[in-house]
């Protein structure tokens, strides 16, 4: 009785932490996959439990920084369009390919969005696009978050650092108002998984009501947290997140 006690409390920390986490950062989805394989779930269920107890963080993540997406209608369809329609497939691949094909690539998709983002201004530069000047890379952007979102749809964890990175790269804005694309465009894939997951995977519904206040309350306090930090200090936080996702998941 103790313990359960003990994994209930776990459980709460991690979820509050990892809503903060994925809105000011992304990869606190990793948090809380380790914590319910603890409490003695098997991998697919703590994944799609995961996925479908991230879902809401993202919500008060997205309502905490509604204010910094307007401006680029453009962007916002497109990516929104592909962020959706990559989910679906991703939680359809979950269903029907085993978990060494997809998971191989896991650690190397983190890594890369870790070296992106550490020589992001680098890499605007080599493109010709100085910082906060020029036009989106409009259909590398769609397509990137198309794919992201495909992994995200199937595993889930570090998706948000993979969009960061990705809108980093190939948008033209302050590192504010990606990260509120990113809250949004996470907040979408999430609405997605939980959808396709309640209808067909095996959640386990205790653990996700017992997630899902806390990680949006976390989401919320992140958003927040996020509108205050500095761009340089996001954007490096954002790297060593990434780079302890992949050596996590290279380890695991």
């Amino acid at each position: 009785m103790f313990s359960e006690w003990i994994e209930l409390l776990g459980l709460i920390v991690v979820g509050f932490l990892s809503g903060g986490i994925n809105a000011v950062a992304g990869g606190g989805s990793l948090l809380v996959f380790p914590a319910l394989l603890a409490t003695g779930m098997p991998p697919l269920v703590a994944n799609v439990t995961n996925s479908v107890a991230q879902g809401p963080g993202f919500v008060g993540a997205a309502i905490s920084q509604r204010a910094d997406l307007g401006g680029a209608p453009q962007r916002l369809r497109w990516t929104s369009i592909a962020a959706a329609a990559g989910a679906v497939i991703g939680c359809v691949l979950l269903m029907v390919l085993p978990g060494s094909v997809f998971d191989a690539v896991v650690p190397a998709l983190v890594g890369l969005s870790a070296v992106l983002m550490a020589f992001q201004n680098t890499i605007k530069r080599w493109l010709r696009h100085p910082e906060g000047g020029g036009p989106d890379r409009l259909v590398a952007l769609t397509a990137g978050i198309f794919f992201a979102s495909i992994y995200g749809g199937y595993f889930g964890g570090a998706r948000s650092v993979i969009l960061i990175a990705i809108l980093a790269v190939a948008v033209n804005d302050s590192m504010r108002r990606l990260n509120a694309l990113k809250s949004w465009l996470g907040l979408i894939g999430s609405a997605v998984t939980f959808v396709v997951y309640a209808l067909i995977a095996p959640v386990d519904w205790v653990a996700v009501l017992t997630l899902v206040p806390t990680t949006v309350l976390g989401g919320y306090a992140g958003g927040k947290l996020a509108q205050r930090l500095p761009a340089t200090l996001l954007r490096y936080l954002v790297v060593v997140i990434a780079a302890g996702v992949a050596v996590y998941l290279v380890l695991d």
